[in-house]
């Protein structure tokens, strides 16, 4: 911006450039100025942060039970739907155990029968059928741990996800716990980005944010949903962690690891006009002013010429909440404010606004 000026004033210098107001008359000696109208402050300040995609959960699967891994059946990126086959061990030896299991309860049971009809004919003893009893409910017992052993030998998807990344090769013999592959939750994609201490604190409630994303496959911005923020701040700045979550957004971009652009809707406290910081002048005593521009119309008593304008230092009162845009208050609204080269001008000075270049060959 500072070099454009830079090369307008030049020009201007040079007599070979001049404001043309639209009536076609060339004014070469009196200042052109580039100027903003104060505005109120918007309800709200958009602020953008970098966010990245993750999963809902991350977990790495395992057998509780160790064997030879026969059927690895996942493919890194693919998605999986809950329920589908994602590995297996070797099923001989776990269906053997239970066949053992099955043979041992069943003559237990028999023990039993035994033991009980000698009791009733007064043949045998209580201690006797006691000592049989617990010897089938322990075969029984020992059935239901082959059953669920065999059960465990299995690896079902526990959810709808992305494998991510498969952790052990096929044909291996693995312990029982060992991962075998990490797989993405993706019933719900969430978002993670570091929101700044004094933002949070300045709204109190980050649910009262407004959070919009745009992804490349999609027109209109997608809203999100506040999930919740980790209470306590980061390493590196004074910085929470925010989890947001997209409303069933199905999109190929939404993998975890993704880069998003958020933007925060904030509301904003600031009371007052909006001016930029180019067009604040400092004075000796750092007391802020601008130079208001006045017309005609503005100074009945009798103003400057059609098409020209007055300078008039009006001091303020400024803060500002972004660093960049100022809030100031002792201005009217709507008025007409220098918003560059201010230091250069004085009061009491007639202006033009400027409204586009014209070249002219001499």
């Amino acid at each position: 911006m500072y070099a454009a000026l830079a090369a307008v004033a030049s020009l201007l210098s040079a007599g070979s450039v001049a404001a043309d107001d639209g009536s076609g008359v060339l004014e070469d000696n009196i200042p052109v100025v580039k100027v903003v109208t104060a505005e109120p402050a918007a309800a709200f300040q958009t602020r953008s942060f970098f966010g990245r995609v993750r999963a809902r959960e991350t977990v790495d699967l395992s057998f509780e039970v160790g064997g030879r891994l026969e059927v690895l059946d996942a493919v890194e990126g693919d998605r999986v739907a809950a329920g589908s086959l994602l590995a297996r061990l070797d099923q001989a030896p776990f269906k053997r155990t239970v066949e053992r299991a099955e043979v041992t309860l069943r003559q237990e049971s028999r023990r039993f029968e035994r033991a009980a009809k000698l009791m009733q004919s007064s043949a045998g003893s209580r201690v006797r059928l006691e000592d049989a009893e617990t010897t089938r409910d322990l075969a029984a017992v020992a059935l239901r741990e082959a059953r669920d052993d065999l059960e465990d030998a299995t690896i079902l998807a526990p959810f709808d996800g992305l494998v991510a990344e498969r952790l052990t090769p096929n044909f291996t013999n693995v312990d029982a716990g060992r991962p075998i592959l990490r797989l993405h939750d993706m019933s719900e994609v969430r978002v993670e980005l570091d929101l700044p201490e004094r933002l949070l604190m300045r709204t109190g409630d980050p649910s009262r944010i407004r959070f919009t994303v745009r992804l490349p496959d999609r027109d209109d911005p997608v809203v999100l949903r506040f999930v919740e923020f980790h209470a306590q701040t980061g390493r590196v700045g004074q910085s929470y962690i925010v989890t947001l979550a997209f409303p069933e957004a199905k999109s190929v971009f939404l993998v975890p690891g993704a880069s998003v652009t958020v933007h925060a809707q904030v509301p904003s406290p600031a009371a007052g006009l909006v001016l930029p910081v180019s067009a604040l002048l400092i004075g000796p005593e750092r007391d802020a002013s601008v130079l208001v521009l006045e017309t005609a119309e503005d100074d009945p008593a009798g103003g400057p010429a059609p098409g020209l304008a007055t300078l008039r230092r009006q001091p303020v009162e400024v803060r500002s909440e972004t660093g960049t845009s100022l809030f100031v208050t002792g201005l009217s609204e709507g008025a007409e404010v220098v918003a560059v080269g201010g230091h250069l001008l004085r009061a009491g000075q007639q202006v033009r606004r400027y409204t586009r270049l014209v070249v002219e060959e001499r």
